[in-house]
């Protein structure tokens, strides 16, 4: 039975004690309310940590897209910087009235006076 006994304790009624429970009470009002700031804030922070992160990694996606096109564009250029040179060429070989005659007769077979043109097969 003494494992069961209850003691009973009376507390003093003072000022100081009535105090003393105003100020724990209010103690426990302040750390509730920094709890729920700091909640807050780390919610708030979480939220925007989200949102820029969300956002570097959208930028990133379209920083490659562009790289890629950027890439896949310079190759046009390259490859139309050299058609354009082959056709500068091409202006220059055709002001030349020797390189026009050789593609008439190539092309069109036409001939000399007197001369004749035989056909070859290609071989195939």
């Amino acid at each position: 039975m003494s494992a069961v006994r209850k003691k009973n304790v009376t507390q003093l009624q003072s000022t100081y004690m009535e105090k003393y429970k105003q100020q724990e009470e209010a103690l426990q009002v302040k750390r509730k309310g920094l709890i729920r700031r700091l909640i807050a804030f780390a919610i708030l922070v979480a939220i925007i940590s989200y949102g820029l992160v969300s956002m570097v990694l959208s930028q990133h996606k379209t920083m490659n897209e562009k790289v890629a096109e950027k890439e896949k564009l310079q190759e046009q250029l390259t490859a139309l910087k050299d058609e354009q040179v082959l056709l500068e060429e091409e202006i220059v070989k055709l002001n030349n009235d020797e390189y026009i005659e050789k593609i008439i007769r190539r092309d069109y077979f036409l001939s000399k006076e007197g001369e004749i043109i035989f056909k070859v097969g290609d071989g195939s």
